[in-house]
């Protein structure tokens, strides 16, 4: 269903996404992005995040971006040719089965709430990078209970852009159990989270509440 929902709404994603531009400035700088360094942004759709990112890991660094739709992996890929980017890979396969051929430095999970509810997917990434290496994730998650109006806003948001409402009280929490150093970024806009953490050592997994 989620993939049948990002098929038809390829061609108007950027315009959807557009309210939502100061979260994703906000997320990569939350990266804190090194020249040279490889960075995974898991389900990339048309590649909005890859000029900010870009502009973090320079021309020597490298941008690996992964995307089921094959939709939006063609305005992805249209993006990368239009600004000639030679340093950025695309992936067009699920995040569970994607073929990444790199340990990366970083990882961005922007706007993926099914991508971060699939256990595999999220190992699957995990084992591509490397110890200490830093994650953040963004997206739509409930407000307090009292905050009927913003709780209305998510719903809507999220009837059109997950297949599910399950886990949007703490849609990072399958992510939190590889990381360490977990904490919340302020992203000004209610309703929307922004949290950050990095990977902790090979085969460990931890519980946390954020």
């Amino acid at each position: 269903m989620a993939l049948a929902q990002y098929r038809l709404r390829a061609r108007f994603y950027d315009t959807q996404l557009a309210a939502f531009e100061p979260v994703r400035r906000r997320a990569i700088d939350s990266l804190q992005l090194k020249r040279g360094e490889t960075v995974l942004d898991v389900g990339c759709g048309t590649g909005l995040s890859f000029e900010p990112m870009r502009q973090g890991v320079g021309p020597r660094g490298h941008i690996v971006g992964i995307e089921q739709s094959p939709e939006m992996a063609e305005l992805a890929r249209r993006r990368v040719s239009q600004h000639n980017w030679h340093n950025v890979t695309l992936v067009n396969a699920p995040v569970a089965t994607a073929d990444i051929a790199c340990q990366s430095d970083a990882a961005l999970f922007h706007f993926t709430h099914d991508i971060l509810r699939q256990r595999d997917g999220i190992r699957h990434v995990v084992r591509h990078l490397k110890p200490g290496a830093r994650v953040v994730a963004a997206g739509l998650q409930w407000s307090a209970p009292w905050d009927w109006l913003t709780n209305g806003l998510v719903l809507m948001a999220a009837m059109y852009s997950t297949t599910s409402l399950e886990g949007l009280a703490q849609p990072w929490s399958h992510l939190a159990q590889h990381l360490q150093e977990v904490q919340p970024v302020s992203s000004s806009i209610n309703g929307v989270y922004i949290i950050c953490g990095k990977v902790l050592s090979k085969g460990s997994e931890v519980a946390h509440h954020v």
